[in-house]
């Protein structure tokens, strides 16, 4: 049993290390570099980023990251000491945060980004950034905040759990 147990965590943890390495990409580089930007190249851009990350390899880290941490957490429950637990589980509700945001914030938002129309054709690129930019990279900050804070939590559950604790 200690092979899985060490197996998820490890997975649990690169998973959700991988999805605050996105979130903080964003934050960081893709909107600050956006920000920049004329309406047009700004909408068109997020608009192209909104289509390319629908991809298998996004929706395997977005979803895995949270079923690995579940999976380390309740393969966890059959251990005598269970230091790492509660480590996990802080970590599994601060990443399922992400993914509420996401699906209650973000993409609604790209949605809407979606629905203006064409860069091109678009009556008010400027109203449409408006609604979306300042919103998405609020929440996209929160989110980046409670992942990067997820893959701490599994980090130190990996410490725990190696030191012979968890």
């Amino acid at each position: 049993m200690q092979p899985l147990r060490n197996g998820s965590l490890i997975a649990a943890t690169v998973g959700v290390g991988l999805m605050a390495g996105i979130y903080f990409a964003f934050a960081c580089s893709v909107m600050p570099g956006l920000r920049a930007t004329d309406d047009r190249t700004f909408v068109a851009a997020m608009r192209s980023i909104n289509t390319a990350i629908l991809n298998g390899w996004f929706f395997l880290a977005f979803l895995g990251a949270l079923a690995l941490t579940g999976l380390a957490g309740a393969v966890q429950l059959g251990s005598g000491q269970r230091p790492a637990l509660p480590w996990i589980v802080a970590a599994f509700v601060l990443y399922g945060l992400t993914i509420l945001t996401t699906g209650a914030v973000n993409v609604p938002l790209n949605e809407g980004l979606a629905a203006a129309g064409e860069p091109g054709r678009a009556a008010d690129l400027a109203a449409a950034r408006d609604r979306f930019e300042a919103t998405w990279v609020r929440w996209n900050l929160i989110r980046t905040a409670a992942c990067v804070a997820a893959f701490g939590c599994l980090t130190w559950a990996l410490l725990l759990q190696a030191r012979g604790r968890g």
